[in-house]
């Protein structure tokens, strides 16, 4: 029987239409994956189902029966709980405390009760957490369990993840898939909205594809491939395995010393880092999310104060180009043009200014040469970058920072929150820089894609580099376990 049944759902937001007459039906029991293209109506979809929006026609179905679900507030009524990519936590409250939350309508809260009313429960799901611990004090698997709790202590029947390994170690990941089998034999329903085609083929029973706000295929995980799915997701043919050439390691251009850096709070982040990258070497850093990897790459790019060591670049005034990790906020100016977002490091300079006075024409050609290489999809060089997808903003932070040859590219997350089609395209433009020549910095939460990347891995854990070794002989199992602080 079907759970969940989506009749001709349409959204339309003005006159783009982000959900285009959706049909799906989604089994009790069963665990269904959503994939997709950014701006492929996935989180549109997702906001329907939970009460964020109301769509503009179609009906929803549970359990066979229509319903109307008016707000995030009537979803947990009719037993739909959402689980977000990032966490819903106060993180000075209790496990139990950020559980209840806005629950207990009594002024006798018996705090030691709902206590063991929530150990019972994590217990009896594998879903193991300390209720009186701090959310602050917890790994974030850890916090991800107690989102999970706080919607089963809902009641919820179905649960919908979005992105929910993004953030974890691959322990994590594996303790995650196993918690999430155990829910649905346990007859709950799960949607698993991913961008991970391995994790959907190990995980899923059934997988719908959407592109451009329409359904174009429902299918069986037995049946599929990956190759198949991630064609049916861009409309086009997909190398999902990348063409890395053997590395050949040039001149030092980049040599770390004893590098310690403080946040914003003057808390040190970094401590004690020490290595050198060469010419025509990828190194990538792993670790998880927070343990001093934007504190690390500001320094080296010079945006960031040190407070000890030395950062040496050879030659002196070697060109550095930088992906930031927030490209909304670091990398880009929103309500600038594409063509002006392309010169932001430049426009003091010939072609684009002389005598003061910035060179249209110049500035055009520059816009439509990179929107060519590096196939930025717009309908021109003056839309707003606030306006383009995230794979295509990416890609304008991506031309920029590459138009000067740099000899050293410091890239943070590069790939970050983009689908199968603009990670390829991210990738191996990132490649191409590596073969002729480039020192690369490659830092990113997906172990996968640093293996797959690298030739050398530094894992980082607490601020600190734990291990430094060969990308070609080294096993995901030892790099998980220091990221995770073992084998340290």
């Amino acid at each position: 029987m079907n759970y969940l049944r989506l009749q001709n759902i349409t959204k339309r937001f003005g006159s783009f239409i982000a959900n285009d007459n959706i049909n799906l039906s989604i089994a009790s029991g069963t665990i269904h994956a959503i994939l997709g293209e950014n701006g492929a109506g996935k989180s549109t979809l997702m906001n329907i189902i939970s009460g964020l929006y109301q769509p503009d026609a179609g009906e929803i179905y549970l359990q066979e029966k229509p319903i109307k679900i008016t707000s995030p507030n009537e979803a947990i009524k009719l037993g739909v709980g959402m689980i977000y990519q990032h966490f819903m936590l106060v993180p000075k409250l209790t496990v139990t405390e950020n559980i209840i939350l806005g629950m207990e309508k009594t002024w006798r809260l018996n705090l030691k009760d709902k206590q063991q009313e929530i150990a019972a429960l994590s217990q009896a799901y594998g879903l193991e957490v300390d209720p009186t611990a701090k959310v602050e004090n917890l790994s974030v698997g850890a916090q991800q369990r107690v989102e999970i709790l706080k919607v089963l202590y809902r009641r919820a029947k179905l649960l919908i993840l979005d992105e929910p390994t993004a953030v974890l170690t691959p322990p994590e990941v594996e303790s995650l898939i196993a918690i999430l089998r155990q829910l649905a034999a346990a007859g709950n329903t799960i949607i698993f909205i991913s961008h991970k085609l391995d994790e959907v083929m190990n995980l899923c029973d059934s997988v719908t594809v959407l592109r451009q706000g329409k359904v174009v295929a429902t299918t069986s995980t037995e049946t599929a491939t990956p190759q198949q799915l991630a064609t049916l997701m861009v409309g086009r043919e997909v190398a999902l395995q990348l063409n890395k050439s053997p590395t050949l390691p040039g001149e030092i251009i980049l040599s770390v010393q004893n590098l310690q850096v403080a946040d914003e709070r003057n808390i040190l982040t970094v401590n004690n880092v020490s290595f050198e990258l060469r010419a025509g070497e990828i190194l990538g850093i792993a670790g998880v999310d927070g343990n001093g990897q934007r504190e690390l790459a500001d320094a080296i790019a010079l945006v960031r104060t040190i407070k000890q060591g030395k950062i040496e670049f050879t030659p002196k005034d070697s060109s550095v180009g930088y992906i930031p990790e927030d490209r909304q906020t670091m990398g880009l100016v929103l309500q600038f043009s594409i063509a002006q977002n392309l010169i932001l490091k430049a426009f003091k300079s010939l072609p684009f200014c002389r005598r003061f006075l910035l060179q249209q024409e110049a500035i055009a050609n520059r816009a439509q040469a990179a929107m060519q290489e590096f196939d930025i999809r717009a309908s021109g060089k003056d839309i707003l970058v606030s306006q383009l997808s995230g794979g295509n903003q990416q890609k304008v932070v991506l031309a920029r920072e590459l138009a000067q040859t740099p000899a050293l590219i410091i890239a943070m997350q590069p790939t970050r929150g983009l689908d199968v089609g603009a990670t390829v395209a991210v990738q191996s433009r990132i490649l191409t820089e590596r073969d002729r020549g480039a020192a690369i910095l490659y830092i990113s939460t997906e172990l996968e894609e640093v293996m797959a990347m690298s030739d050398r891995i530094a894992v980082i854990y607490r601020g600190e580099f734990v291990a430094i070794l060969d990308a070609a002989t080294a096993k995901v199992e030892e790099i998980g376990l220091l990221m995770a602080g073992g084998l340290s």
